[in-house]
C-alpha cells in the first residue's frame, strides 16, 4: 500500500515478518465480529487478513503491489490493487483495518476521507503505523549519506510520521470520533540493517547505480552500528508506532 517502491513478497516475509507478528494487539483492538465486512487497507501478503478472517468475517484486502495481491489471493482472500487515496467503496464496511501502511501515504487527510466514505454508519477505523519519531536514527543516517554524496541528488523521504495530537485533529475534522490514540515507542529487533534497507528503502535508492547502492548501505550501516547494534541483541530499529481506534460519527452529503 505504499505510494512507491516495488515489494517482493518472499523477501518481505523473510526479513520483515516482524511487521505482522507485532500487529496482533491491533487485531485485538479491531475486535472483529462474525458476519462483519472488513477492509484490510494495505494487506501486504495477506497474513493479517487471514488472521482477521478466522473470526468469521468477510475480508477484502487492498494493496498497491500486484505481487502482494497475488500472494494474498493465493491464501483465499478477496483482494485487489488499490491505494489508500483511491478507495472506491461507499458505506460498505463495518470496519477498516490497516497495519504499517499509512505512514507511506503523504496525503493523510484524503486517506481519512476515503476511509470514512468506505465505512458504514458507526463503522470503526483501527490502525497502527509509523508515528512521530519513528525510525529517526535510520532516516537521519540515510539523509547524512545522501548529503555526503551530492552527486546522488536529494534525499527524498517517502514517509510521513505524525504526532498523535495532529492525527486526532485530522480524524475529528473528517467525521470521526476518536476512542483511543497513542504513540508507542517500540524498539524492534531486525535481522540486519542491510536487509531492512533492501526491503524498505529501495524507493530511496531507485535512481542510484548498483555500485552507489552498495556504498549507500555500507555507509548507513557504519553510521548506525554504534547506536542500533550490540553483540548480544544484534540489530534494532527505533520504531515508534501510532495506534488508533475511531468511529464514523457523521455521514457527509457528498
Amino acid at each position: 500500500m505504499k505510494e512507491s517502491n516495488d515489494w517482493n513478497p518472499n523477501k518481505y516475509k523473510k526479513h520483515a515478518d516482524f511487521v505482522s507478528n507485532l500487529a496482533l494487539p491491533v487485531v485485538e483492538l479491531l475486535d472483529p465480529k462474525e458476519g462483519e465486512n472488513i477492509l484490510d487497507l494495505g494487506c501486504g501478503e495477506g497474513t493479517l487478513a487471514l488472521e482477521i478472517k478466522k473470526s468469521g468475517v468477510e475480508v477484502i484486502g487492498v494493496d498497491l503491489s500486484e505481487e502482494m495481491i497475488k500472494k494474498t489471493k493465493s491464501k483465499g482472500i478477496d483482494a485487489k490493487v488499490m491505494s489508500a487515496t483511491n478507495l472506491d467503496f461507499e458505506n460498505k464496511f463495518d470496519a477498516v483495518f490497516s497495519n504499517a501502511v499509512l505512514h507511506w501515504v503523504k496525503n493523510s487527510e484524503l486517506a481519512i476521507q476515503k476511509i470514512h466514505k468506505a465505512l458504514k454508519k458507526e463503522g470503526r477505523f483501527v490502525a497502527e503505523f509509523g508515528g512521530y519519531g519513528n525510525i529517526k536514527s535510520l532516516t537521519d543516517a540515510m539523509k547524512e549519506v545522501f548529503d555526503n554524496h551530492s552527486s546522488w541528488g536529494n534525499f527524498n523521504n517517502p514517509w510521513i510520521f505524525l504526532k498523535d495530537t495532529d492525527y486526532k485533529v485530522l480524524l475529528e475534522n473528517n467525521g470521526f470520533k476518536v476512542e483511543y490514540i497513542e504513540l508507542i515507542p517500540r524498539p524492534t529487533p531486525i535481522d540486519d540493517i542491510t536487509n531492512w534497507l533492501d526491503v524498505f528503502a529501495n524507493g530511496i535508492t531507485e535512481n542510484l547505480s548498483d555500485e552507489q547502492k552498495v556504498i549507500f548501505k555500507k555507509e548507513v550501516k557504519e553510521i548506525l552500528k554504534p547506536t542500533q547494534y550490540n553483540e548480544i541483541d544484534g540489530w534494532s530499529a527505533d520504531y515508534v508506532r501510532l495506534r488508533v481506534r475511531a468511529v464514523k460519527k457523521k455521514v457527509w452529503d457528498s
